[in-house]
């Protein structure tokens, strides 16, 4: 059907929709535009076509098109978009094959040879060579007319299989469309297989651990005791929280569960498989037929095309030539140079080429492209059959993929009935967290009393130091201006008034709280009820990892790890500001012990909370792998970094040791000059007089001066600790004690500020932590060297004359008591030296208790920290994927209820139609044959007919709807079988004597056939001596009467004409024996009658030749003779007669 007479049934003007018809490669176009429905495209296809409505799926691309929906939602039409619709009736299993492909070629006959009765204008002429003309015209017409229904055919057969050819195109394209559409379909359902088994197998993980670890679990919780305070009669330890009996109860119920549910989810998974590899064979399969060797082939036959139109041409132009020379005789405009009798000779071989060369090979042309027609047909009969088996494979492997599809609610309904029998299971596992938790907030709790009734202290202080601030400033306003303003003026402005205390009072709370400290924690419940180190452990000493990493990196990130903490921690705004500060009755130390704790034991809560969802949702392989890789990668950085710092307090210790050593050679020389000082002393005081005592007392004076000016630079540079106050000390007393010279207290001087500089201004990069250490033990060397001074003046001093500690005074002081004095402050500087060394040392050790005690907390929290960071990042992932999943649950909840509806009602119709079909086989595999099957069929179709009811689905009564039509159907061809069976005995019959016949007639064609070959060989190319016609060879024999008679077994009465024989002898002196010539004319004479005439003579011969009323050949009245034309040919001798 052409697309032109269907575009004509459309209303609508438009764009051009080119529609498809997969199943034989037909299309149509269709006028619309994109407001019209996909309906009013599918009636007109199904008013075409044949193909019923409810049959045709219509698809584009990967897009089915609905039938309510308008073009335009499918971006419609469109010059790069096709439809194709498919024929759901063909898909079917049990569909009949496509009829083979049926081509009607028109049979073109040209019109007959002009009979020579029909008259022309030059059949009467006097020339026999005119007379030739007409009959060469009519040939040539008839060959023009024969070669152009030649030409005709096989146009029609060549635009046959370029048809062929784009239908198989379609075709192909169709199967493409099919199988982009089954694969977007198996790409989704395989999505939601992935997904499904996704979901499951983490199910069966957490499941399978469960129960796994149920046992471990019992006597986990069995050996884990419960607090002291918390322990009664029935309840001693961890396990007596449950009822073991129940709990075992479900545990064996969950594990029948969890095996039937896997050995389902194992068939499933198989069955699965087998259709996924049914859908790839498919998909994979892609021999078509080639199509490009067909397309190549038909290019190829274009030439022969060609070579038909180039012959037509030449058969055309040998026409116009013919009818040119027959109108130039009619209007007598033939040229001198050009004869009638050079025109024929001319057209004789013309003539030859049309019947032996042009006409043949257009039949050869013909012939090979009806071959190639065939051809084509054969090919699209195999794509036909191809399309629709592949088709037919894809609505199978669809119906598998479907019910694969209606498998996916059951299973998700029933991963929800296992994760709701497991729920005890799981409760049970989280007691040894929860525990755990309950105990560390415990902590937490007074922790954070302690920093609240603290802070309520300091703030009590604060608002009293206020207060205090606001007295004065009242009482020096007072002051100023009670002197100009009476008091009584002041009391009335009330300006005599003070502010009243504030008394801070809490109320006490958390008095029913467990009295644990942050050790109890793992000593009540260790750390292995969590479960998340040991699993942790078996992918690697991640545990070890992660602290070592803690441990590495807490040197050079402590400071912003802190800041991180301080920020979050929960009780922050107890605190103003960063900084730990001194709490009313606490030290910054135990403020911030108390604050550790809290935030230590918050951690803990918070990683117990977490660790059932951790340990099985967050940490799966994947996630542990990455885990595992980025403490690979911290480990590897902190241990970089540990070795760089290890590097640079090795080169502290050296620079260290190297100023030990030259502080230890100067005191060495400190010491010798003092040894030789006071060697020197005690020399000169056994023989100096009174006189030079004034001398000794300038000297002591100058040097008194030097102390006391390092006394007042020593505060400026030293800092607040302990030590500071031993240096002045010390430094005070070799002031008092006077027994140094001027020089010796200015190389003491140089001493210790070299000591102080080097201690304080060498690295001002190392923590404070460090450099106190260094900085005590200078200070205590000094202490040592000072005091070692001391002992080794002794009582040398005591019995010294001169009193370099006394003030210089122009009076008269006792001796004696001079000395007594400075003995009793000496002992008393001795003594509160001796008691400020002894204090010191109990407070270095105290303070390196403390020290390392604080640096294994640090440790211990920047470990809680890290890993409470991380657990932060997985709770706030977690509670992502939470919501996510509660959503993604309740749309599947909402979708599976639609679907369990809309499955069992399909079960119900499945299983109706299952009877049916049973019912069906039963009919179909009935013995009794076909008129069994016929009656079986009637009654089962009458049965269903009786059982309908209005409650039934569309499908059902479409089923019955079917058997009805397919019983009535089967009757009608079991009657019209048996009517045909009979026809055929008697077609047989008939047929029989017909071949017999037939036989017959076909010897005796063989036999006229081979004789005609015979004469028609033994006449080819010879001359003719039987029925004398055109275009045969004639002999002319020369007469005794001079005329040329031709010679001839059947025929008389045939001669020469007077033209022909002018033509053979003019250039000759004497007429031949014989004229040998092609005929190219016969002209019919009858003898009348003549007065007086006898035979003609041959001088009278070319004068009376062209009467018709003479008799030149002395013949009886009413005889009839033949006038032959002939013309020469090629290469031919003429034999002349001897002139004798």
């Amino acid at each position: 059907m052409s697309s032109s007479s269907f575009n004509r049934s459309m209303t609508v003007h438009g764009s051009q929709l080119l529609v498809h018809i997969a199943e034989n490669g037909h299309s149509f176009e269709l006028d619309c535009d994109e407001n019209m429905l996909v309906e009013a495209v599918m009636r007109s296809i199904e008013s075409v076509t044949g193909i019923s409505f409810s049959d045709q799926l219509v698809l584009c691309l990967d897009m089915k098109l609905e039938p309510q929906r308008s073009l335009a939602a499918y971006k419609l039409p469109s010059d790069d978009r096709e439809v194709f619709i498919f024929n759901k009736a063909r898909l079917q299993n049990n569909s009949p094959p496509p009829p083979p492909e049926q081509v009607d070629i028109p049979n073109l006959e040209p019109p007959s040879l002009s009979s020579p009765r029909d008259r022309h204008p030059l059949d009467d002429a006097l020339d026999p060579a005119l007379k030739a003309l007409p009959s060469y015209e009519r040939q040539f017409r008839h060959h023009y007319h024969q070669g152009h229904a030649i030409y005709t055919g096989t146009m029609v057969k060549y635009e046959h299989c370029e048809r062929l050819l784009r239908e198989q195109m379609v075709q192909e394209r169709a199967v493409e469309v099919a199988r982009g559409n089954l694969d977007q379909y198996y790409r989704m359902i395989n999505q939601n297989y992935g997904d499904f088994m996704k979901r499951y197998m983490h199910q069966y993980r957490i499941h399978s651990d469960l129960l796994v670890n149920f046992g471990k679990g019992i006597e986990k919780l069995r050996s884990v005791k419960l607090h002291p305070a918390l322990q009664t009669a029935n309840r001693k330890c961890l396990l007596d929280l449950v009822k073991e009996e129940n709990l075992r109860k479900s545990v064996d119920n969950c594990t029948s569960s969890h095996k039937q549910f896997e050995n389902k989810v194992s068939q499933f998974k198989q069955t699965f498989g087998e259709v996924k590899r049914r859908v790839e064979d498919l998909l994979s399969s892609r021999a078509f037929l080639p199509i490009k060797n067909l397309e190549q082939a038909i290019k190829e036959h274009q030439r022969f095309i060609t070579e038909q139109k180039s012959i037509m041409q030449s058969l055309s132009k040998d026409v116009n030539t013919v009818k040119k020379l027959v109108d130039d005789c009619l209007s007598s405009q033939l040229s001198s140079s050009l004869r009638p009798h050079d025109a024929v000779s001319a057209l004789g071989p013309m003539y030859d080429v049309h019947d032996k060369s042009h006409l043949p090979k257009m039949q050869d042309c013909d012939h090979a492209i009806s071959k190639l027609l065939d051809f084509c047909k054969e090919k699209k009969n195999e794509m036909n059959i191809f399309v629709h088996n592949y088709m037919q494979n894809i609505t199978y492997v669809s119906y598998l993929i479907k019910d694969q599809k209606l498998q996916f609610p059951v299973f998700k309904e029933a991963m929800v009935r296992q994760d709701g029998l497991f729920v005890d299971l799981k409760l049970f596992h989280g007691i040894g967290p929860a525990y755990r938790a309950c105990l560390a907030e415990v902590v937490r709790r007074k922790a954070s009393m302690k920093l609240y009734m603290g802070m309520a202290g300091q703030l009590a202080e604060r608002l009293a130091t206020k207060r205090e601030a606001e007295v004065r400033r009242r009482e020096e306003f007072l002051r100023a201006h009670s002197s100009c303003i009476p008091r009584e003026v002041l009391a009335s402005m009330g300006l005599f008034d003070t502010p009243n205390q504030c008394d801070v009072n809490i109320a006490p709370f958390d008095l029913g709280l467990l009295n644990i400290d942050i050790i109890d924690v793992d000593r009540y419940a260790p750390e292995h009820l969590v479960g998340v180190t040991s699993k942790l452990e078996k992918h690697g000493s991640f545990k070890s990892s992660s602290t070592l990493t803690s441990d590495s990196s807490h040197l050079t990130e402590s400071v912003d790890i802190a800041a991180d903490s301080i920020e979050r921690y929960d009780s922050e705004d107890l605190l103003d500001g960063s900084e730990l500060i001194e709490i009313a009755g606490t030290s910054k130390l135990e403020v911030e012990n108390a604050k550790l704790k809290a935030e230590l034991a918050s951690r803990i809560a918070l990683i117990c909370s977490l660790c059932p969802e951790v340990e099985y949702e967050s940490l799966d392989d994947e996630r542990v792998d990455n885990i595992l890789k980025n403490a690979t990668e911290k480990t590897t950085e902190a241990l970089r970094l540990k070795d760089e710092y290890v590097k640079h307090v090795q080169s502290m210790l050296k620079m260290k040791q190297l100023q030990c050593v030259s502080y230890e050679k100067r005191i060495q020389e400190l010491e010798q000059k003092l040894s030789d000082q006071y060697v020197q002393g005690l020399k000169t005081s056994s023989v100096n007089d009174a006189g030079d005592f004034p001398l000794v007392a300038g000297k002591t004076d100058n040097y008194k001066s030097e102390c006391t000016s390092g006394e007042a630079h020593m505060p400026y540079i030293s800092t607040t600790e302990p030590m500071d106050e031993v240096s002045c000390i010390s430094s005070s007393l070799d002031a008092k004690l006077g027994l140094f010279t001027e020089h010796t207290g200015k190389t003491l001087d140089g001493l210790d500020e070299n000591m102080l500089d080097s201690s304080g201004v060498q690295n001002p990069q190392l923590d404070s932590s460090m450099m106190e250490p260094h900085r005590e033990e200078a200070q205590s060397g000094d202490k040592d060297k000072k005091d070692k001074i001391v002992g080794q003046l002794g009582l040398s001093l005591t019995h010294s004359s001169t009193a370099e500690s006394m003030p210089v005074s122009h009076s008269a002081v006792c001796p004696e008591l001079d000395s007594k004095v400075n003995d009793d402050k000496l002992l008393e500087l001795r003594s509160e030296l001796a008691d400020k060394a002894n204090q010191l040392n109990e407070n270095e050790t105290k303070l390196k208790a403390v020290m390392e005690e604080v640096t294994v907390l640090r440790r211990e929290l920047e470990a809680s920290r890290k890993l409470l960071d991380e657990s932060q990042l997985n709770c706030a992932h977690l509670e992502n994927c939470l919501h996510e999943a509660r959503e993604e649950a309740q749309t599947q909840k909402s979708s599976a209820d639609r679907r369990a509806s809309e499955y069992s009602s399909l079960r119900a119709s499945v299983i109706k139609t299952r009877s049916f079909f049973e019912r069906l086989k039963t009919c179909v595999y009935s013995p009794g044959g076909v008129a069994a099957f016929a009656d079986s069929l009637r009654n089962l179709a009458q049965s269903l007919a009786n059982s309908a009811n209005d409650r039934d689905d569309d499908d059902i009564a479409e089923f019955r709807k079917c058997i009805r039509v397919l019983a009535d159907k089967v009757g009608f061809l079991s009657r019209h079988r048996e009517e045909l069976h009979e026809k055929y005995t008697r077609m047989e019959a008939a047929n029989e004597q017909l071949r017999k016949e037939l036989e017959e007639k076909i010897d005796q064609v063989k036999t006229y056939y081979n004789k005609h070959q015979l004469e028609k060989q033994a006449n080819k190319e010879k001359i003719s001596f039987g029925c004398l016609e055109v275009h045969e060879i004639g002999a002319f024999v020369l007469t005794p009467g001079g005329h040329y008679e031709a010679i001839s077994r059947n025929c008389s009465n045939y001669y020469l004409s007077a033209e022909s024989v002018a033509l053979f002898t003019e250039h000759l002196p004497s007429r031949p024996n014989y004229i040998v010539g092609q005929i190219v004319h016969i002209e019919h004479q009858i003898v009348k009658a003549v007065p007086e005439h006898g035979k003609l003579t041959p001088d009278k011969l070319a004068l009376n030749s062209g009467s018709t009323s003479s008799n030149p050949y002395g013949l009886p009245v009413g005889c009839e003779y033949f006038l032959v034309t002939v013309a020469m040919l090629p290469d031919t001798t003429i034999h002349s007669s001897s002139p004798s």
